[in-house]
């Protein structure tokens, strides 16, 4: 999967608006919804911060981490 289906997914599974992912992650809503509308991607600082709102929540970072490292990789 992509980078923003994931983002999505995770958000989903904590039930959560993106108004909210975003308050939870110290972003910008706005920031949350270019994300899953595959306009940006995250930075490692908001991976980080979302590796954490995962482990805090059980939810699985793995197909995230992996559509991140295989998107930074491209732009190389």
């Amino acid at each position: 999967m992509d980078i923003s289906s994931e983002i999505k997914i995770i958000r989903q599974k904590a039930f959560m608006t993106q108004e909210a992912f975003a308050k939870e992650l110290k972003v910008a809503f706005s920031t949350v919804n270019r994300w899953e509308s595959g306009k940006t991607y995250p930075n490692i600082s908001a991976m980080k911060q979302i590796k954490i709102f995962c482990d805090n929540n059980n939810i699985s970072f793995d197909e995230l981490q992996s559509a991140w490292l295989s998107k930074t990789k491209e732009k190389k």
